[in-house]
């Protein structure tokens, strides 16, 4: 781990942050306003569900915290059959469908950081899931993915001039709506291959970074 380096986690539910907490020997820090553990070198933040609590609670754990960068991590489910479930991917583009530019018909778009070496995907982030098979055939012609934080995570990291990293895994599909139970199925997995081959180039993308300060 880089000397001085400070790693901020954004999970939006336990479910998925537990296995995190358990691998990386994480403390709890705070209960209120949101769940924090952390220890020197990761701070962790339970967001909640959705674009408004992404977007506080990014707020706040750079604001309490100062992470050298934030990584927001978890579940997504797949517009069509192109990714399969258990499959994850690093986002190279978010965009929200429910979030129009004014006048001009596009959609507010976001850029995350990257990191070599990763498989990409675009996904849209929006408040309404999308459930019925239309929803999921209209979205797929946007993004190969979907979820209710991403957008909001890197819009506020790059107010804070923070860099941000996105990494998910798939829940669920057209074929598979079991989200829970494919959360708790896949969960560790998701985790060790951050743990294992994410964090590894991360720390030395930060080293980089400290070593030409």
């Amino acid at each position: 781990m880089p000397e001085h380096s400070l790693i901020g986690l954004l999970i939006a539910t336990l479910l998925e942050a537990q296995p995190f907490i358990e691998k990386l020997l994480l403390k709890e820090y705070e209960k209120k306003p949101f769940e924090v553990y952390g220890n020197e070198h990761f701070v962790l933040i339970i967001s909640g569900i959705g674009k408004a609590n992404a977007a506080m609670s990014c707020a706040y754990l750079l604001l309490r915290y100062a992470p050298d960068c934030v990584c927001n991590l978890g579940a997504a489910g797949a517009a069509d059959r192109s990714v399969p479930l258990k499959a994850i991917c690093q986002i190279s583009k978010i965009i929200e469908p429910d979030r129009p530019v004014l006048g001009s018909g596009t959609f507010h778009e976001h850029i995350p950081d990257l990191l070599e070496g990763f498989p990409f995907a675009s996904l849209a982030t929006q408040d309404k899931p999308s459930v019925t098979s239309a929803e999921r055939g209209q979205l797929a012609l946007k993004a190969q993915l979907a979820d209710m934080e991403g957008a909001s995570v890197v819009q506020t990291c790059r107010r804070f001039g923070t860099d941000c990293y996105v990494f998910k895994f798939v829940s669920d599909t057209p074929d598979d709506h079991c989200i829970v139970k494919n959360i708790r199925q896949y969960r560790a997995l998701f985790c060790l291959f951050f743990c294992e081959s994410v964090l590894p180039a991360l720390q030395q993308r930060l080293y980089s970074l400290i070593s030409s300060e």
